[in-house]
């Protein structure tokens, strides 16, 4: 017989004994004015569930006139705690019914309370399942987890982000608002992930977000606006790694700004960069992270690329890549446009094309990878000389982006209908694969193993990128 079967009654039977009014034995006041509440309690069943309580009730004993031990908890919140005592007495805690900031308030409470076991329940919780939240919110998780010894899994979670996944901090809702220490902890990271000129770009839009009466062009900046955002980014400077910048990159980027940088530095930056001699044997220290991907997507993250480059290179999900990888963006549909005009004017004659798109009020994600050129195609009309031949394109989605396991993958298996150039069409696969026309699009199945979708309806495009990849 299961024994277990008998435990939730002795929980209910607890839970009810927290409205006893004969047999309880302490008060527990907790929060400030003008917001307190009383709550009662059994002295037995706090020193045996908490440390910390414990410790006040073996100071705090009760008296010989049978007067109530009375415990003041001025700093926590009444709605937060009436959760921890009824955990306390259930062993039992439905996180369904809170937003996930209550949780967090529950974990630090938890944690002044001594609870270890609800520690580690609340952060495997978090990190299983609320992993999104916590990266729009990391300003608050960085801080919270890092204030207290005990909150080492979410330590780890904010310790991988910030190294191979800094995108996703730095298009959070609330980059902006992250503290000057913090954006200092990412970008001297010899672990993160990504290319210099892009920690360069999110830390100068983290000073314009500091100072918001900025203009956003700085050949319109006078002398006292590049005082401004020098001041406020004077402490991170030191930690961009400008050596490692191409000389394109420098110039494109890093000259608008030239006034913000120490005198020396930039003298030492245009000697550098204006030598070809120099560049072959100076550089910034290397990250050392293995860098095998680096990518400016709006609609993937590094996990996505990673899973990607795999599967292009028929390796298994446990392989490790062996050689540094970079997509280089092409095209951008909220940038470029979506005709097949523009598809065509900048990416024709581009091997290696990998199409990502995001689909319209869905979480759904499509794609495919061409490793021969895309043409505009010399018929008007759709004609078997339309189609090119390969063995190694693929086609793929992810039904849930935030899900990188929800994938389906499928390799072309009719090589000769691989993929379709024609003017009138955007990146597009096989007979009907996947069709791109303008802002929407069509996948059934034809020349590829799968059908990668679990419906043939048109789908509307939210967003689609094209990257070229190089090794």
């Amino acid at each position: 017989m299961d024994e277990n079967k008998l435990l939730p009654k002795l929980s209910q039977n607890l839970l009810e004994s927290l409205n006893d009014e004969e047999y309880y034995d302490v008060t527990i006041e907790v929060g400030n004015d003008p917001y307190i509440k009383i709550f009662r309690a059994h002295m037995v069943i706090l020193h045996y569930r908490s440390t910390y309580l414990r410790r006040i009730l073996t100071t705090n004993r009760k008296k010989n006139d049978e007067t109530l031990v009375h415990i003041k908890l001025p700093n926590i919140l009444p709605e937060i705690f009436q959760v921890i005592l009824r955990y306390i007495y259930s062993g039992k805690i439905s996180l369904n019914e809170y937003d996930t900031s209550d949780i967090i308030k529950i974990l630090v409470t938890g944690n002044e309370l001594g609870l270890q076991d609800l520690i580690n329940y609340l952060q495997s919780y978090l990190v299983e399942t609320k992993a999104n939240w916590m990266e729009q919110n990391f300003n608050l998780v960085y801080r919270t987890s890092f204030e207290n010894d005990s909150f080492l899994e979410l330590q780890k979670f904010c310790t991988d982000l910030t190294s191979k996944e800094p995108d996703k901090i730095f298009k959070s809702l609330n980059f902006s608002s992250i503290p000057e220490k913090l954006l200092i902890t990412i970008i001297q990271s010899d672990n993160l992930q990504m290319d210099e000129v892009q920690v360069w770009k999110h830390m100068v839009k983290w000073g314009h977000a500091q100072n918001p009466e900025l203009s956003s062009d700085p050949t319109n900046f006078s002398k006292d606006d590049f005082d401004t955002l020098r001041n406020s980014l004077q402490h991170c400077i030191p930690f961009i790694r400008f050596y490692n910048l191409s000389s394109d990159e420098f110039s494109d980027e890093v000259l608008l700004y030239k006034k913000i940088l120490p005198k020396e530095l930039y003298k030492d930056l245009l000697k550098y960069f204006l030598s070809s001699n120099n560049q072959l044997t100076k550089k910034s220290k290397p990250r050392t992270a293995a860098k095998e991907i680096n990518i400016d997507s709006e609609i993937i993250t590094i996990q996505h690329a990673g899973l990607i480059l795999k599967w292009i290179n028929r390796l298994e999900i446990t392989d490790e890549i062996k050689y540094a990888y970079k997509f280089k963006l092409l095209l951008r549909g909220s940038r470029d446009g979506f005709t097949a005009k523009k598809f065509h004017e900048i990416c024709d004659n581009q091997p290696h094309t990998l199409t990502i798109i995001k689909l319209k009020d869905s979480n759904e994600i499509l794609g495919g990878y061409n490793p021969i050129a895309w043409e505009s195609g010399e018929y008007n009309e759709i004609c078997e000389d339309s189609y090119r031949s390969t063995k190694d394109s693929l086609l793929f989605s992810f039904k849930n982006s935030d899900n990188i396991e929800s994938y389906i993958l499928s390799r072309v298996k009719n090589k000769e209908f691989a993929a379709l150039n024609h003017r009138n069409f955007g990146p597009s696969f096989g007979d009907g694969d996947l069709i791109l026309l303008e802002d929407y699009g069509n996948c059934t199945n034809s020349d590829y193993e799968k059908h990668i979708r679990v419906t043939t309806d048109d789908f509307t495009v939210e967003e689609y990128e094209v990257f070229q990849i190089i090794r």
